[in-house]
């Protein structure tokens, strides 16, 4: 499986293989409404495989320089190949951009959930997913959360990243929420709980406090954070 490290992107034999036909039924789960599915490398022609390499060596320059600070000779150094060899995999960098968002979304999506599913309980599902936030010096992907990065500078300027953000941001919601309401149906939080409005309450004070942590060069206000919303949940467990 393609992984992230601090020093880059490490191939484990198998790589996610995105697909950006939002409707189609997908082999395996898709978080932020992205299609994924793993793929061996000796399923892969050498054009996907090619793409796919593109994309990877690109996506932290992209989600840590942005959009408009990587230029196509970035790319060009990251993969060690000519303008004629990108350009002949995507037909312009806004190709490019698009297939890295979806990348980067989808791969904070995965971590996400193989973060909380090691977990046995509602309450250490959440708590799993406040720590996986917990040191933006330290973060999953390398750049930072891929949400705040491209979100903030889609913004109103460019549309189609815009939506897929805005996916991201209404996948982690409900993941959110569906762990809540797993919780309250087996009994393990109070009936009165309500999951969405702690959902949207949870995901918007933990991506403030990391765009925060990061502005201040500190963790101080983002772990004040954690704490109280730890004790909100676990002022909800019976």
């Amino acid at each position: 499986m393609t992984a992230l490290h601090p020093k880059g992107l490490i191939n484990l034999n198998v790589t996610l293989s995105l697909h950006y036909h939002l409707y189609q039924k997908p082999f395996h789960y898709r978080p932020f409404g992205l299609y994924l599915s793993c793929r061996n490398d000796q399923t892969m022609t050498k054009a996907e495989r090619t793409r796919q390499f593109i994309i990877e060596q690109s996506a932290p320059l992209f989600n840590t320089k942005g959009v408009a600070g990587t230029a196509m000779s970035d790319i060009m150094q990251a993969t060690k190949m000519a303008k004629g060899g990108l350009y002949g995999h995507f037909e312009s960098k806004e190709e490019l951009t698009h297939a890295v968002v979806d990348y980067c979304l989808g791969a904070l999506g995965e971590k996400i959930t193989a973060v909380m599913n090691k977990q046995k309980t509602a309450k250490g599902k959440l708590f799993a997913y406040l720590d996986f936030l917990s040191s933006p010096e330290n973060p999953p992907l390398q750049g930072g959360c891929p949400m705040i990065n491209f979100g903030i500078e889609a913004d109103d300027t460019n549309t189609i990243i815009n939506q897929k953000v805005k996916k991201g941001m209404d996948w982690s919601v409900n993941r959110i929420a569906d762990v809540i309401t797993e919780g309250v149906g087996n009994g393990e939080f109070h009936a009165s709980w309500n999951a969405k409005e702690f959902a949207i309450k949870l995901f918007t004070m933990m991506e403030g406090a990391v765009m925060i942590a990061k502005v201040m060069g500190n963790n101080n206000n983002l772990h004040i954070i954690i704490k109280m919303l730890k004790t909100e949940i676990e002022a909800q467990v019976i």
